[in-house]
């Protein structure tokens, strides 16, 4: 298991029986993969589908069954297909329990940048607004670090803000964080991961739980 494929199993054991959930682009794709038989969810895309289920394997891709970031998908028996402007509706008439997506940065109060860097075009803004606003609970998975090895847990964001609305949960390679009116609080450390390590790789101020849990383990 790579670490991308550890976020999304480490995102995928808070998800609860009966959930609407919909993944953003990246991270987020792989929760599918990885959500326990035993409870089960249904998969949204912003693009039209809910009742997506895991990536296909090569021999069964579909080109024309898609999620919204242009990934093949498959879907599950009972799935519905519906026109962008009825899933948009569900996501901000508050019909969607759970939003996992990925980030740029995240502060230390919880909101996030995820949709343009600056001096670069935009070819869109996607749904990520509309999730943040509509999602009854948001769920951040991203590498800890960004390609330069600076932390993407950040003091003050330096990239466009996404939404004023607060995220519930950061998961990364490294640890796991809540998101409270207090800031954030650092709930556990990845197997093999010191809470030292975390102190260094993290830009934004953080506090530590009393749930603290070291080293949490993840199957899958």
């Amino acid at each position: 298991m790579n670490v991308k494929q550890y976020i999304a199993a480490r995102a995928a054991k808070e998800l609860c029986h009966g959930d609407v959930v919909n993944l953003g682009i990246g991270i987020p794709t792989l929760v599918a993969n990885y959500i326990s038989p035993d409870v089960h969810v249904f998969l949204h895309s912003e693009n039209g589908i809910l009742g997506v289920g895991p990536t296909p394997e090569e021999a069964y891709v579909d080109p024309e069954l898609v999620n919204a970031g242009k990934l093949p998908v498959t879907v599950l028996g009972g799935a519905s297909f519906f026109n962008s402007a009825d899933s948009f509706a569900m996501i901000r008439g508050g019909h969607v329990n759970v939003s996992i997506l990925g980030v740029l940065q995240v502060d230390e109060a919880g909101r996030i940048a995820n949709w343009a860097v600056p001096g670069k075009s935009v070819l869109g803004v996607g749904g990520a607004m509309d999730l943040l606003e509509g999602s009854k609970k948001v769920i951040v998975t991203t590498l800890h670090t960004n390609s330069q090895g600076e932390s993407k847990l950040v003091e003050e964001l330096t990239y466009p803000l996404t939404s004023e609305r607060r995220v519930d949960m950061i998961i990364t390679e490294l640890a796991v964080f809540s998101v409270t009116d207090l800031g954030l609080e650092l709930l556990e450390t990845a197997p093999g991961v010191s809470l030292e390590t975390v102190q260094q790789k993290t830009q934004a101020s953080f506090r530590v739980s009393k749930l603290f849990n070291k080293n949490n383990e993840v199957t899958a």
